[in-house]
């Protein structure tokens, strides 16, 4: 397990925050198809919180995109590093979602977060950030569609809808199950939607999440629990 410091000059306010935004924005790459599905390796990552403590533990969790099975794992933990503002919660969470994905022993490939990326309201969420500080294609898949209108999908699994703002298309929202609430996939950096909905589709072989988000979940969890007890 690695141990995080918040990085010198790291953003301390909301203005300074969204100047980061704005400038990181522009670096973000929408004209690449990405990885194919099913091809070289999928990384998952998470972040688990103890708000009392001040801590943060993040987990980066590797996996062959064909079988599934996993390759390779790691865990950081550190200080949280910004406080809560929606919008802004990459500030939280990149630092140590960056030192888990650097204590890789292998290429992490595609990166899939348990988030947004074009469908955040300043078109950069966490995908999105941490595809431009790595260069590596991103995705964010959510749980829940932020702020953005949506028609309901249809009931079999795979079917999707245009996530909306106004007349702008920011993501999907994608059934992995028949008959289960849909996630809300984004694009992130170098990765193009009908690439990233395919990803998903063949990480969710069983249940509504990523196998991916749902793993790195487990594992960040539990670096969390052995932090605090420790």
């Amino acid at each position: 397990m690695t141990t995080v410091r918040v990085p010198a000059g790291w953003p301390a306010t909301e203005e300074q925050a969204r100047a980061v935004q704005d400038e990181l924005r522009e670096r973000v790459v929408h004209d690449e198809p990405g990885p194919p599905p099913a091809t070289g390796r999928v990384t998952g990552v998470d972040v688990a919180y103890d708000d009392e403590r001040d801590v943060v533990a993040a987990a980066a969790v590797v996996l062959d995109a064909a079988s599934l099975d996993v390759v390779a794992e790691a865990t950081a933990v550190g200080r949280i590093s910004f406080p809560y503002v929606p919008g802004l919660l990459a500030f939280r969470e990149i630092p140590t979602v960056l030192a888990a994905l650097d204590a890789l022993p292998c290429p992490p490939g595609l990166v899939v977060c348990d988030g947004y990326g074009l469908a955040h309201p300043r078109r950069f969420g966490l995908a999105s950030h941490l595809g431009v500080l790595t260069g590596l294609p991103t995705i964010g898949v959510a749980k829940n569609p932020f702020t953005f209108a949506h028609a309901e999908p249809g009931r079999p699994r795979g079917s999707s809808s245009p996530l909306l703002d106004g007349a702008e298309e920011v993501g999907r929202a994608l059934r992995t199950q028949d008959g289960v609430k849909p996630v809300f996939v984004s694009v992130g950096h170098r990765v193009a939607l009908d690439t990233a909905c395919a990803h998903v589709l063949r990480l969710t072989p069983r249940y509504r999440l990523p196998e991916t988000t749902r793993r790195a979940d487990a594992l960040c969890r539990r670096a969390l629990r052995e932090t605090v007890s420790g």
